[in-house]
């Protein structure tokens, strides 16, 4: 720690002093044949300038005091200016009143007086504004926050610090609008520091049906996190079962966020995935058991025939198809770290993903290309199903996932009997193919061409003896 350095006490001190030696001089001037007026000018001037010079080295050394104790204390930020300028002007006004009852000879009862009525009446109409100002000088000694730090103080004050003076602070919204809080607003409520970039756990309330097995309820849960993790990175989410309340079970979706002003932007993608994988397992968040709403009973949608119309692959076929491949799909459930299929393997089999999130992990040349991740409702190894080709990729599950298989037994009745869906399925798998390709490499999306469309429906053909 270096020291401190007293050259800015030099000036003042030294006009301290030397109207102080000119104060003592004055009586040695004192000849009977000379007026007597410059030599009462000459004490006045001097006599005002000793005691405005002994306020500057007060005050002078109170900023020295405060710098040491600043870097003794090893605090992060120094001492609010605030504090040093009370300092400066409480001296000054010391050094007013000392110049008034010794230089001017005027009446200390008097000026006590006068001043104390008129402190009262001042402090009378601008109360307000002196307890800001102590509060902006007891919140800049705490320090419990900084220019840029996210804050939340009373009822609708929630901004990124941009501004402290004495009587306020400036926030800025998320949604960028400017509020000016007083300081004692601040002081007066309790005080929520998000910090400018501090890392905390936020969480989203979801109700679901109390007869859905908890086991499978985190799990959706869970996979939908996961899944939202590809858009926002390092949520590190977890799933608790709070509460049981108005007939649904209660829980929470745990995550945490970098920075407050990109909370609401995690809020969306949780919440969004969320209720992907509800849909995609044919659920629904529940409804308040004190609502009573009379719906005509109609034919309740298994989670298999809600996986096949959402999705891009089977999702256009007529319902009599889709009903059969329904028929025909058989369930797999994955423990966690179970690998589905590998890369080089042959297959004749594809899956569609119900909950969970799966990892896609690809090797070309030797070289491993970073992992990415499959949410419910997507589908993988329709290459292999369709063409016979080996699988391209090594998938096994990052949580405990749900799937279900078609083989290629039980698509081939159904392209045989129509077999104007095999076109429809080029075109989707090229598009796929497409897609990927072109976000591996980081360029724009473009549709697949026709001599891809055709290459993979001449595949397909072949593959299946279609005509």
């Amino acid at each position: 720690m270096r020291p401190t350095s007293l050259r800015p006490l030099i000036g003042p001190a030294a006009l301290t002093g030397l109207c102080f030696l000119l104060q003592a001089a004055l009586p040695l001037l004192a000849e009977p044949d000379r007026p007597p007026w410059p030599r009462a000018i000459l004490g006045m001037v001097s006599g005002i300038g000793a005691w405005l010079g002994l306020a500057w080295t007060g005050a002078r050394l109170f900023d020295l005091l405060l710098l040491r104790a600043t870097q003794a204390a090893r605090r992060g930020t120094p001492y609010p200016r605030l504090l040093s300028d009370l300092v400066r002007a409480l001296l000054f006004l010391a050094a007013g009143a000392a110049i008034l009852m010794l230089v001017f000879d005027q009446s200390a009862l008097g000026l006590l007086t006068t001043s104390g009525v008129a402190v009262a009446v001042i402090g009378f109409a601008l109360r307000n504004i002196i307890s800001d100002l102590f509060s902006g000088l007891a919140l800049g000694i705490d320090a419990p926050y900084r220019i840029g730090d996210w804050i939340e103080t009373a009822e609708g004050c929630t901004g990124r610090v941009a501004e402290l003076s004495w009587r306020t602070t400036r926030l800025v919204t998320r949604e960028g609008v400017t509020l000016t809080v007083p300081n004692g607003l601040i002081a007066a409520h309790r005080l929520v520091n998000y910090g400018a970039a501090g890392r905390y756990r936020a969480s989203l309330r979801l109700a679901l049906d109390p007869a859905l097995p908890v086991e499978r309820a985190k799990r959706l849960l869970l996979g939908a996190a996961l899944d939202a993790e590809r858009q926002v990175p390092g949520l590190a989410a977890d799933v608790q079962l709070q509460e049981f309340a108005e007939g649904s079970a209660i829980y929470l979706l745990r995550f945490f966020v970098s920075d407050f002003g990109s909370e609401a932007a995690c809020r969306d993608a949780v919440a969004s995935a969320a209720l992907r994988a509800l849909q995609h397992a044919g659920l629904a968040p529940a409804r308040p058991g004190r609502t009573l709403q009379l719906e005509r009973a109609g034919p309740r949608r298994s989670p298999r025939a809600a996986l096949l119309q959402r999705s891009t692959l089977f999702g256009d076929f007529p319902p009599e198809d889709r009903a059969a491949l329904e028929a025909m799909m058989q369930e797999r459930a994955l423990p966690r770290g179970a690998t589905v299929v590998r890369q080089g393997e042959a297959g004749d089999s594809l899956f569609l993903l119900a909950e969970g999130v799966l990892e896609v992990r690809v090797e070309q040349e030797g070289a491993a290309i970073p992992p990415d991740r499959m949410g419910p409702g997507e589908v993988f190894g329709e290459m292999s199903l369709l063409t016979g080709q080996p699988r391209s990729a090594t998938v096994t599950a990052a949580t405990e996932a749900l799937v279900f298989e078609l083989r290629r037994d039980h698509l081939d009745p159904v392209l045989r009997r129509r077999p104007e869906l095999a076109e429809k399925l080029a075109a989707i798998m090229a598009g796929r193919q497409a897609r990927n390709a072109q976000a591996a490499a980081g360029e724009p999306l473009a549709e697949a061409g026709l001599p891809q469309r055709e290459d993979l429906l001449g595949r397909l053909r072949a593959f299946f003896g279609l005509q």
